[in-house]
């Protein structure tokens, strides 16, 4: 019978002075398939019952110790690997960043930005409201009628009746209810912009359920069309950044409005055949926004006289700005979250748009 005291002694000593790889190594010799202990309990079945009954107890209590040896021994090495590493890397914190910033401004949170400067520089204030509205202050005091198909379920995500006191709750589906508000609380000359969320239930390439509006409101004394005129054709001139944007007016129909307008921009092509906003001569025309002057009963369903008071309003999708200026080609793309797409189309996080040196990248 092997010595086990002996083979004990021999196998903690090596395993005491081993690196990671000689202790591999002794673990393998000692307690593998073809191991020295192993073998030993290989033994136990040609063993009578008395013999195995003394023999047992010593080999089980050598691959225990050997085990525990090995296993302790492991995590010595390791810890003692770790702390001379740690002891060796330093890291100079001081040093300047070596990776390129990889953050960058959402192309639609940019576009807000130029449009709060532009409009600024016109002297309106930036104004905002609740993205969950009643349906007074988002159709009612508009002037949108009971029967209007903007008010179909297929069109507007509706709350559950009675989730607030019995009004009939929504999601916004424009930011004209913050007209409705500032009519209400802000005694007149007013001059707003209104941009935030608003909420369709529609998604294709150009459209997505929840997208970008903003809306302007000029209420005063003795505003006219050639007012409204003249703002956006000053507003699209700076957005674009070109002297030579030509717009055209549509007679059209908005319940808030009367009379009411679409408006066109003109475009050229370039030798790819893309459209480019701006040139004295068109080649086409491209619809871009809403407006009209505000609908006499809007102005008194805010408590307003409409024979003293008169206002233009206008509307226009920010991502649908940002996809013309910028040439994107599909609206889906803006709420993806593709970190490429984002390194692609996003702004430095100190470009801030100015009118003294540009709005645009």
């Amino acid at each position: 019978m092997t010595d086990l005291p002996a083979l004990q002694s021999g196998l903690l000593s090596e395993i005491a002075v081993a690196d990671l790889a000689a202790l591999e190594a002794v673990r393998v010799r000692a307690l593998g398939k073809q191991g020295e202990v192993t073998a030993l309990l290989k033994t136990l079945g040609g063993m009578s019952p008395e013999e195995r009954l003394v023999e047992g107890p010593r080999i089980q209590g050598l691959r225990e110790a050997v085990t525990e040896a090995i296993a302790t021994r492991k995590v010595a090495l390791e810890q003692a690997a770790l702390d001379a590493r740690l002891a060796s890397e330093k890291l100079d914190l001081t040093l300047p960043a070596q990776a390129a910033p990889q953050g960058s401004v959402h192309p639609v949170s940019q576009v807000m930005d130029e449009l709060a400067e532009i409009f600024a520089d016109l002297g309106f204030a930036v104004a905002t409201g609740p993205e969950i509205e009643d349906d007074w202050h988002n159709f009612t005091a508009l002037n949108i009628p009971e029967t209007h198909p903007a008010r179909a379920m297929h069109d507007t995500f509706y709350f559950p009746e009675g989730a607030d006191g019995g009004q009939k709750m929504l999601l916004r589906t424009h930011t004209s209810p913050v007209q409705i508000r500032t009519m209400m609380t802000t005694p007149p000359p007013i001059r707003i912009i209104a941009p935030g969320r608003t909420y369709r239930s529609d998604s294709d390439a150009t459209h997505t359920p929840m997208f970008h509006q903003v809306e302007g409101l000029v209420i005063d004394r003795g505003i006219t069309l050639g007012h409204l005129k003249w703002t956006l054709e000053t507003f699209v001139k700076a957005f674009f950044q070109r002297d030579d944007i030509v717009l055209r007016l549509r007679p059209s129909y908005f319940p808030f409005t009367e009379p009411s307008a679409e408006v066109d921009v003109g475009f050229t092509r370039d030798k790819t055949g893309r459209r480019v906003i701006g040139g004295a001569e068109p080649d086409g025309w491209m619809e871009i926004l809403g407006s009209g002057m505000v609908h006499p009963k809007v102005i008194a369903s805010c408590g307003l006289d409409p024979a003293e008071w008169q206002g233009f309003a206008f509307g226009c999708g920010i991502d649908r700005l940002a996809m013309l200026k910028y040439g994107m080609d599909d609206l889906r793309a803006f709420f993806d979250g593709d970190l490429r797409w984002l390194r692609h189309y996003g702004f430095a996080a100190l470009d801030v748009p100015t009118l003294s040196g540009g709005v645009g990248a």
